[in-house]
């Protein structure tokens, strides 16, 4: 399935140009064009998902072995320190283009990337609902 008002399904297809690190018959792995550090790269499925919930589950196999992959490769060649796997969902979770994609950000020591969030506390009754809820 294809979106034609979807820039990333654009972009994956090889209608716009990108700077594309991978490409299989799945997948197109390019620089993000603001990145949060030096080689930020997104992996764009080749077809449409407007995000996790509706991913093919193979595809969302696949797309977590080719992340690792793609960063053992790039560590090496950035030199960085670490990396941040990161998939938003929904506006509310930092979604901003409906296509499914998995950001892979270096990082390097006193980059000032902000990715951190306050930690809270697990109480009993959140820990309660929660797991009666799945029952």
């Amino acid at each position: 399935m294809r979106d034609d008002n979807c820039i990333f399904c654009k972009i994956a297809a090889g209608e716009v140009p990108s700077a594309t690190l991978y490409e299989d018959d799945d997948f197109r792995v390019i620089l993000d064009l603001n990145p949060a550090s030096k080689g930020h790269a997104l992996i764009l499925p080749k077809e449409h998902y407007r995000n996790l919930y509706d991913l093919d589950d193979e595809l969302a196999a696949k797309v977590l072995v080719l992340a690792k992959k793609e960063v053992n490769k790039l560590k090496d060649v950035l030199g960085c320190d670490g990396y941040n796997i990161v998939q938003n969902n929904e506006e509310v979770a930092g979604q901003s283009v409906f296509h499914f994609h998995m950001h892979m950000i270096p990082r390097y020591k006193d980059d000032n990337v902000g990715l951190g969030w306050k930690l809270g506390t697990l109480t009993d009754e959140d820990k309660e609902e929660i797991l009666n809820k799945l029952k």
